[in-house]
């Protein structure tokens, strides 16, 4: 069975690039058993640090990007 694909063009949000490459970077430096859970700590201390003043990291990336 074939699924027929339409021509879309999805544009990756601002900074996101740059979000993923942080995480692949730490996830081959660590090599942690469990990835999934790995990245759900690297996300949640990211958050931690947005929401207590720090820099974005997003936001930081898009700047990266452009």
């Amino acid at each position: 069975m074939s699924i027929a694909s339409a021509s879309i063009s999805m544009r990756v949000p601002a900074g996101f690039r740059n979000l993923l490459e942080g995480l692949v970077r730490e996830v081959l430096r660590e090599q942690p058993p469990d990835v999934v859970a790995f990245a759900a700590q690297y996300f949640q201390k990211l958050l931690e640090q947005r929401e207590a003043g720090g820099i974005d990291p997003v936001a930081w990336g898009a700047m990266l990007e452009d």
